[in-house]
């Protein structure tokens, strides 16, 4: 089975472009030696008579293992193979309609201790704000002291002008200086260090703020990223040797598997399963992938994704748990008089009795948005 397979992902190699085919072929082997570097890549495939026959004697350089890898092609043409294999796997019945989605956490190659956090950044760029606009009222100048309020958002190019003002002012006190050297204690002077030092912070504020803006970019949706590697988020993952949970940069792999072979795979930047659901739903209907039955367990299990699958896939049938799904199948939850769902209901008048006796009446209906910009009733 596994020759037919892999004769089948060769033939669909082959059939693309000739060039994209050999390298995907050439990074596949690679990866499968434990080779990694795209200088390793390169030189294994001059050194080694099975990578010389994968490439047909074609010896790439570094740079063009590396660019391949990132490439969009090199996406497309891995899709296109996991598609292939599926089909293979399915024409002889090798397959069924169940699907098991599952995910786990990958370690990124990237420094610890390199975490950039959004909500320290926006904390330190309110501060560096404010701290700007007290510089700007310490210059104690007619012309910014009124135009320039507290809390008031202030750019790049500002900031620019009144450095040039500074400067100009500046100049005008050398200027003096110069004429009235014989003057002992010079008020000028007394100015000048205090420009200076306004200027000196100024320029060292104008960097921060430029750096905020640069790190806000990398954000994008993220909560977090590693310096060493952008993409990479902080999540705890199950590999934890201090048990102090300690958050790691990492990747949250979504595998799913039919038949104990895996018919699709993806990346994602989310540390819990239940926003990758959705997505990953999605790229297996593209693949045509997905089976009927979706099996996951009560980490995907939210309101949100309950909807997607009922409103947009009418013809599969999840097997998806929520979270508290077997707690309430328990003798202890059953005869909990906290729980609402224990307590006496009447359906005609729409209220609620505890084992007290109090009432509880209905009061309204409520409508809530989440961050995800997810709507619950």
């Amino acid at each position: 089975m596994k020759q037919l397979v892999l004769k089948e992902n060769i033939y669909l190699v082959d059939q693309e472009s000739t060039t994209c085919g050999r390298l995907l072929k050439l990074t596949l082997f690679a990866y499968s030696k434990g080779i990694f570097s795209s200088r390793q890549i390169s030189a294994l495939a001059e050194e080694n008579l099975p990578t010389r026959w994968l490439t047909h004697s074609s010896f790439p350089s570094y740079r063009t293992v590396c660019r391949f890898r990132v490439s969009d092609e090199a996406e497309d043409l891995i899709s296109k193979c996991m598609s292939s294999i599926v089909n293979v796997l399915r024409k002889n019945k090798h397959i069924d309609d169940i699907t098991f989605i599952d995910g786990t956490k990958i370690l990124a190659n990237a420094n610890k201790y390199s975490f950039v956090w959004r909500k320290n950044i926006i904390r330190f760029d309110k501060l560096n704000r404010e701290a700007i606009i007290k510089l700007l009222h310490d210059m104690n100048d007619v012309k910014y002291l009124g135009k320039l309020p507290d809390n008031s958002d202030i750019s790049t190019s500002e900031l620019d002008e009144i450095i040039i003002h500074l400067e100009n002012c500046l100049a005008d006190l050398n200027y003096q200086i110069k004429q009235n050297k014989k003057v002992s204690p010079n008020p000028n002077k007394q100015k000048r260090r205090k420009l200076k030092s306004i200027k000196r912070k100024l320029r060292f504020r104008k960097d921060k703020q430029i750096e905020y803006q640069e790190t806000n970019k990398i954000f994008a949706n993220l909560n977090s990223y590693s310096k060493t590697d952008h993409d990479a988020t902080f999540m705890r993952i199950k590999e934890d040797p201090m048990l102090n949970g300690q958050l790691k940069p990492a990747y949250n792999l979504q595998i799913a598997t039919s038949g104990q072979f895996i018919t699709n795979f993806d990346i994602y930047q989310n540390p819990t399963d239940t926003r990758t659901l959705t997505p990953f739903l999605n790229k297996q209907i593209e693949n045509n992938s997905l089976g009927k039955y979706i099996v996951a367990d009560a980490g995907y299990g939210s309101e949100s994704n309950y909807r997607f699958m009922e409103d947009k896939l009418t013809n599969h049938i999840p097997l998806i748990p929520y979270g508290t799904m077997l707690k309430e199948q328990s003798r202890k939850w059953k005869s909990d008089d906290r729980k609402v769902m224990n307590w006496y209901y009447n359906e005609k008048d729409d209220y609620y009795l505890d084992p007290n006796g109090i009432r509880f009446n209905f009061n309204g209906y409520r409508k809530r948005t989440d961050k995800n910009q997810f709507t619950r009733d």
